[in-house]
């Protein structure tokens, strides 16, 4: 009955929030250059991306077409590679001077103690750093020698930090399933308070390497994995925000599953496209910067992520859980699809089934 009744409130609260949809994360995917190349990479990445750097001023002045902006405001500065840019400490200042916090997330290869120091002093007031495995399992997926070695480097600066909110990000595949607890106490170790862990799915680089995807047996596995980290408070242990999980919703993160991809969440993408989360297919681009109003095109579009009854086909047609899975998260559709790519909850079902 308490579960129902939660469940019931938070409905009414999404509900709220997609009539509201205040812009609370805008990602800037502010270069497509990246220093590694991953296997997982879902934007395919590369030293020589066919697209030039966003100029700053650019994006500032789709920035100001914001009149107000909230209080909960942050600009996620993404990629490819953002440290790559010798301007993220300019365009940090000038978002400081608008009142908008800002972040970074990074691969930490050149995550220095000199660009610590100056990121914090230009206003950096959140960092995400990936760390995928052990030494050997990290550097196959990023496919890089000393990968590890130069991460946990700049994992243990980012953690010297009282005043940053930091936390590490894992993409858990088969290759770094079982080295989970050994992870976890080396960031302990470091000083580390958050990790959050993710799974891949079959876009960009991942549709050709089935190493790279769980098994249902092994997403079930890592959900045991982190409800039983989440007992202990030696670190801040939740499942990312990417789908719906079912009976696990309560023990894996700190609230019900809410994808809020053009609910709260924007971007503006390296050829001024106008979307939610970068790694959302690009056919749902709501406009373009170069043309449009940034805030103009968030207020009044956006429609496929505010009502989602679209996706409701294929196997989410007749699923019992739609009204809180909502078809996952958005990542998992492009505009043609008949069914969604991943289905987190039929995983941990179809586990259950074949355990029993």
């Amino acid at each position: 009955m308490l579960l129902r009744l939660k469940k019931f409130v938070f409905r009414k609260f999404k509900n709220s929030a997609i009539k509201h949809h205040e812009l609370n994360y805008l990602f800037w995917e502010c270069t497509t250059r990246c220093n590694l190349n991953c296997l997982h990479c879902g934007s395919d990445c590369s030293k020589s991306s066919s697209f030039q750097d966003m100029p700053m001023a650019d994006f500032l002045n789709a920035i100001d077409t914001i009149e107000k902006p909230s209080q909960n405001l942050m600009v996620v500065f993404t990629g490819g590679e953002p440290l790559l840019r010798n301007d993220i400490e300019v365009c940090g200042k000038e978002l400081r001077k608008r009142g908008i916090k800002w972040s970074i997330v990074s691969n930490g290869h050149l995550y220095s103690e000199q660009r610590h120091n100056s990121l914090l002093n230009a206003g950096m007031g959140a960092l995400t750093i990936s760390l995928d495995g052990l030494k050997d399992s990290h550097n196959w997926l990023r496919n890089k020698e000393k990968s590890f070695d130069k991460v946990i480097s700049a994992v243990e600066l980012a953690a010297t930090s009282n005043r940053l909110n930091f936390d590490v990000v894992t993409c858990v595949n088969q290759r770094n399933l079982k080295e989970l607890s050994q992870l976890r106490e080396l960031l302990i170790r470091r000083g580390v308070k958050a990790w959050r862990l993710f799974t891949i799915i079959p876009i960009g680089r991942a549709v050709k390497n089935s190493e790279l995807l769980l098994t249902d047996r092994q997403f079930l596995e890592l959900m045991n994995f982190i409800a039983e980290c989440r007992k202990s408070n030696k670190i801040n242990v939740k499942f990312s925000c990417e789908g719906y999980v079912g009976r696990y919703e309560p023990l894996v993160r700190d609230s019900y599953f809410f994808c809020r991809a053009g609910i709260n969440i924007g971007s503006v993408l390296i050829d001024g496209s106008i979307s939610a989360c970068p790694n959302i297919d690009r056919s749902f681009s709501q406009g373009n910067i170069y043309k449009d109003k940034l805030y103009e095109v968030w207020q009044n579009k956006f429609e496929p992520f505010r009502n989602r009854q679209w996706n409701k086909v294929g196997q989410c047609k007749t699923c019992k859980e739609y009204k809180d899975c909502q078809g996952n998260g958005f990542h998992n559709w492009n505009g043609d699809m008949k069914n969604v790519f991943v289905c987190h909850n039929k995983k941990i079902e179809n586990s259950r089934k074949y355990l029993n």
